[in-house]
């Protein structure tokens, strides 16, 4: 009877965002509903009263708020512009090259950023002029760049990955560590998904200018305050010599004296940087407190016990559960975004794979499953009919229908399935760093 309530209180919690109600209120009432149904309206409120002090009087909530100015003052100190101009002297005298450069710039970017949507907005307005002066189609342009820009989600620092730690109470720094070489992964695979790409359409990708090696090095050298503030920030972090925390910090000093050092630095950016960071930082509170109560009541439930057991004794194997539960993040990606899908899911769904037998001891299997989830929400920031990443390079492009961007960025859908496939068949590729360096 009790998983009956929450399967209801699930159920309502769709309806509700399908008519567009805030997902972090959404949970809140669910949440509150059902464990007043269950307990009764008296422990609610002792729960109430103490819940959200506990929810958030914690050092490691901190990290959120100071890698959120962090990637506020990036986006807003022409660092993007830099990045790219290094990436195209680099790569675009190849067949496709400036796209390749695009996504380069993405992922270089997405490491002092952290977020997928604000690495393709503030690398759309730089690449897109220059993929349509050389003569880039509109699909394989916006493609590239939607598919680039997902790069910020998994590249530390990333806030969905500090979420996902704190859900599963995982160690963000192993985090981190495992979420490297996959995202170094990405983007390779999209520059061999481009170079393919432009071999089979190859009036879709012309060949940019070639750069004298003179150019090149001083395109590199104006790089020096973004590769600055990430070997600071992640090198401290690997060696070390900071907790996340420290390192958000550090990183957003860092951010601060490049836009001031380049000029971009005023008092209304920066007020504008910490209006950004509030703001999502707020709403992502919001969402935790939510789901602080929705899980709650789940847990009352027992619904996570009993999926998790109906699981193991389904007969079916661990690897066959695994692909039902990304084939479910893949259809919820085109209707949420990857916070909504992680604090939705990772309560039910990680308490299944704690239980499945993928021969890699608790803690690895933690890291493993984070970083696979993650990489699923990224391929939903660019799967049709909402991929969010699709609509804001759509919209910065302008004159490129959305039909055809979408149809840019399958190749890329493609590429990342394959992606899946690797790092969920071989482990190691995700264990490697984290085993290494603990």
């Amino acid at each position: 009877m009790s998983v009956a309530y929450a399967l209801t209180g699930l159920a309502v919690l769709a309806a509700l965002l399908a008519l567009r109600f805030p997902l972090g209120p959404a949970m809140l009432l669910v949440g509150m509903g059902g464990y007043a149904t269950l307990s009764g309206p008296g422990p609610l409120l002792d729960f109430m009263k103490s819940a959200a002090y506990w929810r958030f009087a914690s050092y490691d909530f901190s990290v959120i708020p100071l890698f959120l100015i962090m990637g506020q003052l990036a986006v807003r100190s022409g660092l993007s512009g830099a990045l790219f101009g290094a990436a195209n002297a680099l790569l675009g005298h190849r067949k496709g090259g400036v796209a390749m450069a695009a996504v380069g710039g993405c992922g270089a970017f997405g490491a002092i950023c952290g977020s997928s949507l604000a690495t393709a907005g503030a690398m759309a307005p730089v690449a897109l002029p220059e993929l349509k002066r050389y003569g880039f189609s509109g699909a394989l342009a916006t493609g590239s760049l939607a598919a680039g820009g997902t790069l910020g989600i998994l590249i530390p620092p990333s806030v969905v990955l500090i979420v996902y730690a704190v859900a599963v109470q995982a160690n963000v720094v192993r985090m981190f560590e495992a979420a490297l070489i996959p995202g170094l992964l990405a983007m390779m695979t999209f520059w061999v998904t481009i170079a393919l790409y432009v071999r089979l359409a190859p009036d879709a990708g012309p060949v940019g200018a070639r750069v004298p090696w003179g150019e090149r090095l001083r395109a590199l050298a104006a790089t020096w305050p973004s590769a600055t503030i990430f070997v600071v920030v992640i090198g401290g972090i690997y060696a070390g010599f900071f907790d996340p925390t420290e390192a958000a910090a550090v990183g957003m000093v860092g951010s601060a004296a490049a836009a001031w050092a380049n000029g971009s630095l005023s008092r209304v950016v920066f007020e504008e940087a910490l209006l950004g960071a509030a703001e999502t930082t707020a709403m992502i509170f919001i969402i935790l407190l939510g789901a602080e109560f929705l899980n709650a009541f789940l847990a009352l439930s027992g619904l996570p016990s009993f999926m998790a057991e109906l699981a193991a004794e389904s007969g079916w194997s661990a690897y066959t559960i695994l692909l039902l539960m990304l084939a479910f993040y893949l259809l919820l990606g085109c209707f949420m975004d990857s916070l909504a899908m992680i604090f939705l899911t990772v309560p039910v769904f990680w308490p299944i794979a704690a239980r499945l037998d993928f021969g890699l001891p608790p803690a690895d299997l933690q890291i493993w499953f984070g970083i696979i989830t993650l990489v699923v929400v990224e391929l939903g920031l660019i799967t049709p009919p909402v991929g969010m990443n699709v609509l804001i390079i759509n919209k910065a492009a302008g004159d490129v229908p959305l039909r055809d961007t979408f149809m840019g960025t399958l190749p890329f859908v493609f590429a990342e399935l394959l992606r899946i496939l690797l790092l969920i068949v071989f482990p190691g590729i995700i264990l490697f760093l984290p085993r290494l360096l603990s």
